[in-house]
């Protein structure tokens, strides 16, 4: 494919293409929310809710709101000029071959792959003589492209394949089981599947988990009992036996289960909240036998990660904060007889298996390091990786004689290579071609300290040459929650951004997991401030070092990270320009009456905790905190209509109380994806247009009238 480079002629200064005084913004009138009120009552406190009907995602009023809404939102980013020419960059940039490594199963070989603008990845493969067929084409499955599959899983000979799918979005999945040679159906499709692996058990079936349909809607409605199911082959889904779950003892919020390579023990993960499980194992090679007991409370994160006969190796952070791999044998394996494999070090590990090895893999500050191996404990290597970056991977059945990793960075589109575990040696397997010129970036990390004095990594990527004038247009990206880490990664989109001069910014917030579990607990319940703190301090870090400044400064975060957002723009309106929140968790004092909602207060609390933590959460909470009179940076709330993990009554409250009481000229919009979820499946095409309007609506309330830079050059590859 031809490649585009920018030209030296697109390096111009970005204040030739801003006005000094922005033409008045485009006229809005926000259609009129009506306010109900309903009055709760918390320790003797009453708090006020107006929009409480919005949360009837089943009525018809909502209906009609979201469709004027969006006639507002959609009729405002039409008259922005430039949307279009970033939609047809979008689609120009993202118009490349992606392929994924390939695995084997039974006696084929299978790989992703993906055209350029497909939707989604289509699943290949090739037979013994090398002929390549189409397996899987979730293309194909809904016109409009809003079906996805989510998951697939192999029978142990690879003759029977059972996949997930995912309509309109949703966390609700349905099992399809196929057989492989003649892609027939074999049986009738598992419905009302959630949260869920699909693990089978040699060839005759598998364990899932799901929750029983809950009454009144499906998208918002409470689940919080969940169970483990067994499906054997040629048998009704209602003749399921459920394996762990049903009895009161047993009720948790999410319920996992897992096979060992050899098939050997059943591992059961049960867990209340996304951090701490209890863990219980079952050997299948003595009929009959019951669950034993590894780990009886939710103090740790403790999974199996791999067996050999008797001996269990555990990944844990249970006294090991930054984690660390044990063995013990599965006779008595209470924690009392573990012994250390790969000790705790000052570095957070993650740990996978294949061809008979071990892969510890490191953050260090947020970047990879990976170190292997052997099952008697041995240090066979350390693995020299690409660059400075991500690597994920390393990962594979224990006969496989090669495996494979990805590697990349903010800057640098993602390769993946092929290793040899026995000498370390690897080769490129696919590099991308991609019509953007990594050498003209580069990312930078810095050390900033946020309010308390801690210190808090962040990277910056941008144009080389970028000059530290203030005037930069810059994303600030943040999450901050659940142990997840914000490592290097490229994105299709942040590329265009970065094209058009724009700087983008990630910093590594309290509450996510890049220094290891005190990292997250230190951006919990009521150390949650700390997140936003954190978060604060890098906006001012960016524009202290004239990165950019609060007239061209954006911030942007997905479901925590659009509570992040949320937090941050009504605690310090004047520090940003745009705000972005995505999918976001707003109305802290009713998030957990919401589907999942309630396993989420290891991190946040919940208002019935405690009047201390009611009135703790009640200071943040967005929904709660949007001020009469108040300028408000301009603002795009985005959400999905099919939202049943963030239900979209959390953005729809929010964008109703900064219309109402927003001050000034600064546009307030909710941008509402129909027939979409949380983000996972969503259709490339829908994806584009997502940035497109993300990206102009920002440019435009900084006071772009055009594109900073516009023109790219055609050269050949």
């Amino acid at each position: 494919m031809k490649q585009l480079v920018l030209t030296a002629l697109a390096a111009v200064l970005l204040t030739a293409c801003k006005t000094e005084s922005p033409k008045k913004n485009i006229d809005l009138n926000y259609p009129e929310t009506t306010k109900q009120p309903v009055v709760d009552t918390y320790f003797e406190t009453e708090v006020t809710d107006n929009y409480r009907w919005l949360e009837d995602d089943r009525s018809k009023e909502t209906e009609n709101w979201v469709k004027a809404e969006n006639e507002v939102t959609f009729d405002y980013l039409d008259k922005i000029p430039y949307r279009a020419q970033l939609k047809e960059r979008l689609s120009e940039l993202w118009n490349y071959e992606k392929v994924g490594v390939p695995f084997e199963e039974g006696d084929y070989t299978y790989f992703y792959k993906n055209n350029g603008l497909q939707n989604h990845y289509v699943l290949y493969r090739k037979d013994k003589d090398q002929k390549e067929e189409v397996f899987l084409d979730p293309n194909t499955f809904a016109e409009d492209g809003t079906t996805s599959m989510s998951s697939v899983s192999f029978s142990k000979d690879g003759k029977t394949v059972a996949y997930a799918i995912s309509e309109g979005g949703s966390d609700w999945r349905k099992i399809i089981i196929m057989d492989v040679e003649s892609k027939k159906i074999k049986e009738d499709t598992l419905v009302d599947v959630k949260f869920s692996g699909i693990s089978w058990k040699g060839n005759e079936g598998f364990y899932y988990s799901s929750y029983d349909k809950p009454k009144g809607s499906e998208l918002s409605a409470k689940t919080d009992q969940h169970k483990l199911y067994y499906h054997k082959l040629g048998t009704s889904q209602k003749s399921d036996e459920i394996i762990f779950g049903a009895t009161p003892e047993e009720k948790h919020r999410y319920v996992g289960g897992y096979l060992t390579d050899d098939d050997k023990y059943l591992v059961v993960s049960a867990s209340t909240s996304t951090s701490g499980n209890k863990l219980f194992i079952k050997d299948l090679s003595k009929p009959n036998s019951k669950f034993t007991t590894v780990i009886n409370n939710f103090d740790s994160d403790t999974y199996v990660a791999a067996n050999k006969d008797s001996k269990l190796y555990l990944v844990t952070n249970l006294n090991a904060p930054n984690q660390k791999v044990v063995t013990v044998d599965a006779s008595n394996p209470v924690p009392e007889n573990w012994k250390d494999f790969i000790p705790e070090t000052e570095n957070v590990l993650s740990a996978s298996t294949g061809s008979g090895y071990f892969f510890a893999k490191y953050m260090v500050d947020a970047v990879s390091k990976v170190l292997q191996y052997d099952y008697d404990g041995k240090l066979i290597r350390e693995i020299e990786l690409p660059g400075v970056g991500s690597a994920g991977g390393f990962g594979g059945k224990k006969d496989a004689k090669e495996l494979y990793f990805s590697f990349t960075n903010y800057n640098t589109p993602g390769s993946s290579y092929k290793f040899n575990p026995n000498d370390g040696k690897y080769e490129l397997y696919w590099k991308p071609s991609i019509s953007f010129n990594s050498d003209n970036f580069e990312s930078k990390q810095v050390f900033y300290t946020s309010k308390d004095g801690t210190k808090v990594p962040m990277i910056i990527t941008y144009k080389k040459g970028l000059e530290l004038n203030g005037k930069n247009p810059t994303i600030l990206y943040g999450y901050g929650g659940f142990n997840i880490s914000l490592t290097p990664s490229f994105s299709i989109a942040n590329a265009v951004w970065m094209e058009q001069g724009g700087v983008y910014a990630v910093p590594n917030l309290r509450g996510g997991g890049e220094y290891g579990k005190k990292w997250h607990d230190a951006g919990t319940k009521m150390k949650k401030q700390n997140v936003f703190d954190d978060f604060i301090a890098a906006a001012e870090f960016l524009i202290e070092n004239k990165y950019t400044s609060s007239d061209y400064l954006a911030i942007r975060g997905g479901s925590n990270g659009g509570l992040l957002v949320g937090a941050t723009m009504t605690q310090r309106p004047d520090l940003m320009k745009v705000a972005l929140p995505a999918v976001g968790v707003l109305d802290m004092l009713r998030y957990h009456t919401f589907t999942a909602g309630a396993g989420w207060a290891y991190d946040y609390g919940t208002a019935q905790d405690s009047k201390e933590m009611f009135e703790y959460l009640k200071a943040y909470s967005p929904v709660h905190n949007v001020k009469e009179g108040v300028e408000y940076p301009a603002t795009m709330v985005t959400t999905g209509d099919h939202d049943d993990r963030v239900v979209p009554a959390h953005s729809f409250k929010f964008a109703a109380e900064l219309q109402d009481k927003q001050k000034g000229d600064n546009p307030v919009l909710i941008r509402i994806e129909t027939n979409a979820g949380h983000g996972a499946g969503t259709p490339v095409a829908k994806t584009i247009e997502q940035y497109a309007d993300i990206f102009g609506f920002t440019l435009h309330n900084m006071g772009f009238e055009d594109l900073p830079n516009p023109k790219t050059e055609k050269i050949k590859p």
